[in-house]
């Protein structure tokens, strides 16, 4: 291991919660205008997370006033105050450009077993405390 990287490990930061492509997050993140320091939310989907040691990122995206708005955070900036996962999301792939080029009800993701990050056994720091399965999507009343 060499010098960079030693001193990269060492100003990892590791108390945010842990997400995947395709979930549904809030991030809280710092901002400074002037001599003053807000905190500004951004929730949207990750659709990106590339590793790495400190240079490590993550990509949301949302839509705001029918416009497409998409935020990459680096992930162990002293400016992230928290993550907050909100829903998890059912995908397959890792990157989730495809997003990009769907409007409304397609660009929406499937939650597993449809069901809130709170209500799936999720706790406060973000680990999950209990399996999670991907429920059968259930019938329309017309088809029962």
């Amino acid at each position: 291991m060499n010098f960079l990287e030693k001193i990269s490990r060492r100003n990892l930061k590791t108390d945010t919660a842990p997400f995947r492509a395709g979930d549904t997050v809030r991030v809280n993140f710092r901002i400074v205008e002037g001599d003053k320091e807000r905190t500004q939310q951004f929730e949207g989907v990750c659709i990106r997370k590339k590793k790495g040691l400190v240079n490590s990122t993550f990509t949301v995206r949302k839509y705001s006033s029918g416009v497409g708005v998409e935020r990459t955070f680096p992930m162990h900036s002293p400016r992230l105050e928290s993550i907050e996962v909100v829903r998890k999301g059912k995908v397959r792939q890792g990157r989730l450009f495809y997003l990009r080029n769907l409007k409304g009800k397609a660009a929406r993701i499937q939650t597993l077993a449809g069901r809130k990050a709170g209500e799936l056994g999720i706790d406060d720091s973000g680990m999950v405390t209990e399996d999670i399965e991907v429920a059968d999507v259930a019938p329309a009343d017309d088809e029962k």
